[in-house]
């Protein structure tokens, strides 16, 4: 019984000898295995770090019975993220559903991704490698396959582009005055009861109220005379002319003290012989018995004479025209016309800081748009909101007001209220940057897309979501031809990276963050133009000394850390 068990010890020695022999044999040649990543210098997208791993085994490498175990992991300072999933092969031997590697050799593709960290921009993608032959598994010395992760696509902006309502101010505003002086037929001479007459009497007041108004401004008096349609065209024509003189007599009395009325052109007088437009308008707002039979004359003939021995020929309707009609034109017609010249900017501006009370809607929210100050604009709206509760444009531009103050939760709020009274696209953007501002890109891109026109905020919100997802076609098509960073980022991403030169070096200004320059050094990179590369470095520097350390671990400019030059920008 002893020699069994002596025997059954040493053949289960045996085998744990060749067990650990295969495994150990196997972690000797481990650098036999030939590796090859895609992309050779990972880089995030969407969020992302994706990977591509492909493997390729040697003739009399794997053994049969063993199981071998895969896993990448990015390490870097302070911690590591371990891809979750492993690949897994075995030997022809091992009795399992993972991919065979035979004895011959063989190879595998893995791909997989891990969410990406600012912490890995500084990195080493590892690859550990635990082969295990039935209950014995050795680790084997771990892979080194990549360095660091290209981030160039976190350097999208996101910022809100809320959009304003503008106010309806006009400073100039048009007003006037009219009069008519009626003559008796065949009469050119103006009765003193027609000059007691109510419009006569306040068109008098109203010239003397303009004349010492220092807010408004005469412009013209415009006198036209007419004869009534009835008789003889040569009478009629000498009938109006007399008419329009003595309206044209009456009306520069008045104006005799006034000295805006010594400008050339300020009166203005004409003469109609025979009143056909001023005939039909009345007809057509009479209620004559006769009114459509008459209507169609004046269409069938164009020739007066005829017109009149038509007309005259409807006896009843006639004496209708002759008691009702023909007397209301019979007149001369004046027109007073004046600018009403509201408050000047200053004045606004300065009422506005005083008490914004004083202003009207118009003139508060105009108020606004004579100052670059945010905290000022908030207050101007704030008042005209309290004034005119109901009012979207002053409730849509607090909230447009807050997001210039980076207030981005009271901006929303005031976004919400100006939503319950008119939820209209203006409104849907500035939702839609409030949410992107906040990171919910979801709701940023349905308030968006629930827009009935796109606007250029909005394509360019969804430009920005785009980036962040990794569709930078998308992206590219929805900036357009804008010029701005984030576009010339999509087209780096897209691989247009001239035609982002281009863009870049076509932007008036640079934004004082630094981007549009640190890309300029990118694009450098790419296009192996080491001075374009420093320039634009060297601007991004200029702007904020943050890009001093970030170059320095950019692996976008990996190519140019041993460059004296570039050690001594980055000093």
């Amino acid at each position: 019984m002893k020699k069994i068990r002596s025997y059954f010890i040493l053949i289960l020695a045996a085998i744990v000898m060749t067990s650990c022999s295969g495994l150990n044999k196997m972690k000797k040649n481990s650098d036999l295995i030939k590796y090859e990543v895609t992309p050779k210098v990972l880089e995030t997208h969407a969020g992302l770090v994706n990977v591509t791993i492909k493997g390729v085994f040697p003739e009399k490498y794997f053994d049969k019975k063993t199981t071998l175990t895969a896993t990448p992991v990015l390490t870097y300072t302070g911690g590591e993220t371990a891809f979750e999933k492993v690949q897994v092969l075995q030997g022809e031997s091992v009795q399992a559903n993972n991919q065979v590697i035979t004895y011959s050799g063989g190879n595998f593709t893995y791909t997989a991704a891990v969410p990406y960290k600012d912490a890995m921009k500084v990195s080493e993608l590892m690859l550990r490698v635990t082969a295990a032959r039935g209950a014995k598994s050795l680790d084997f010395d771990p892979v080194k396959l990549a360095d660091g992760v290209i981030a160039t696509s976190t350097l999208v902006q996101i910022h809100g582009r809320a959009m304003m309502l503008k106010d309806n101010f006009v400073r100039i505003t048009p007003e006037s005055q009219v009069a008519d002086i009626n003559y008796v037929i065949n009469r050119y001479d103006i009765r003193s009861n027609e000059l007691k007459a109510e419009d006569i009497t306040l068109l008098k007041d109203y010239i003397k109220s303009v004349s010492t108004d220092p807010n408004r401004q005469l412009k013209t008096a415009a006198i036209s005379s007419y004869a009534s349609p009835d008789g003889k065209f040569d009478f009629n024509e000498k009938l109006s002319v007399n008419r329009g003189a003595s309206a044209d007599k009456f009306i520069k009395k008045e104006f005799e003290k006034v000295e805006a009325a010594k400008a050339p052109g300020f009166f203005d007088a004409k003469t109609t012989a025979e009143d056909w437009d001023g005939f039909k308008t009345e007809v057509e707002n009479s209620t004559l018995q006769d009114r459509d039979l008459i209507l169609r004359v004046l269409s069938m003939y164009s020739d007066p004479d005829v017109r009149e021995k038509e007309i005259r020929n409807m006896s009843s309707a006639f004496e209708s025209l002759k008691n009702d009609i023909l007397p209301k034109l019979r007149r001369s017609k004046m027109l007073i016309s004046v600018d009403k010249v509201g408050r000047s900017d200053e004045q606004i501006l300065a009422q506005a800081k005083a008490d914004p009370k004083v202003l009207s809607l118009e003139e508060t929210l105009y108020a606004a748009s004579l100052t670059t100050d945010a905290n000022e604009q908030l207050k101007f709206y704030q008042a005209a909101l309290e004034s005119n509760p109901t009012d979207i444009r002053a409730a849509n531009n607090v909230g447009y007001a807050y997001m210039a103050l980076g207030k981005t939760d009271e901006a929303v709020a005031a976004f919400e209220r100006a939503k319950t009274i008119e939820n209209n696209d203006v409104v849907k953007n500035n939702l839609g940057f409030g949410s992107l501002v906040k990171g919910d890109l979801a709701k940023a891109e349905e308030y968006f897309n629930s827009m009935t026109a796109a606007t250029t905020e909005s394509k360019w919100g969804l430009g920005v979501i785009a980036i962040t997802k990794g569709e930078y076609d998308k992206a590219v098509n929805y900036f357009g031809t804008e010029p701005c960073f984030n576009n010339a980022l999509a087209l780096v991403l897209k691989g247009d990276v001239n035609k982002a030169k281009t863009m870049l070096d076509g932007m008036k200004e640079m934004c004082k963050c630094g981007k549009p320059s640190y890309l300029k050094a990118v694009i450098g990179a790419r296009l192996d133009d080491r001075n374009y590369m420093l320039n634009g470095l060297r601007e991004a520097i200029g702007f904020k000394a943050d890009w001093k350390d970030y170059a320095k671990t950019d692996l976008e400019l990996a190519k140019f850390w041993n460059d004296d030059t570039f050690k001594s920008a980055v000093q």
